[in-house]
């Protein structure tokens, strides 16, 4: 069953979304099913730090930390066919969302408020829900990212009640048409 990319050579695949949204199951999926490096950049920055990202954010504080995710994206410019599983800030920064554009496609990965309480709540390294675990207040944080995270995104995938194979395969879908229509659309430009 396992596939190549084809059409996305070149390309890399940056997964965004809110904690919990799926980011990190999916991108397991699509590096096993299509042969892909994957990368998780929360587990590879708390790694080159020698540090949890809780213990991050508690002893640099959380400026810190958004600078260590816009330099990990930079280094990403040498790779190529990577998936990444982005932590739920990065597309608040312009600088990290015009990095993610310039070396593949952005994915927005979406589910409601009551599915990510329900795969955080058991979980102690999400320092921005410390002390405030509740459908409440993250769907009031979701509600700020919302607008950002729309505006990274090349496609957005629904979450919600899907299997990871069925958001994988909606994922590759999805890229090859956008990568289709510009091949097609680049075509047109050269004949004008």
């Amino acid at each position: 069953m396992e596939r190549k990319a084809y059409g996305l050579t070149g390309k890399n695949i940056f997964l965004i979304g809110f904690m919990g949204s799926g980011k990190t199951t999916v991108a397991s999926y699509l590096g096993k099913a299509y042969q892909m490096k994957t990368t998780e950049m929360d587990g590879a920055i708390s790694e080159q730090e020698g540090m949890s990202i809780p213990d991050i954010f508690a002893l640099h504080g959380e400026e810190y930390f958004r600078r260590l995710e816009t330099a990990f994206l930079i280094e990403l410019r040498q790779e190529k066919g990577v998936v990444v599983s982005c932590g739920g800030g990065v597309p608040m920064r312009s600088e990290n969302v015009a990095e993610m554009k310039k070396n593949g496609r952005v994915i927005l990965l979406e589910a409601s408020p009551e599915t990510i309480y329900e795969r955080v709540k058991d979980s102690n390294d999400r320092p921005l829900l410390e002390g405030n675990k509740n459908i409440a207040y993250i769907a009031e944080l979701m509600g700020k990212r919302k607008e950002k995270y729309e505006a990274a995104a090349d496609i957005v995938i629904e979450t919600d009640g899907k299997k990871v194979s069925v958001i994988g395969e909606e994922i590759m879908r999805k890229v090859l048409e956008l990568e289709q229509e510009k091949k097609e659309h680049e075509g047109r430009g050269k004949e004008n």
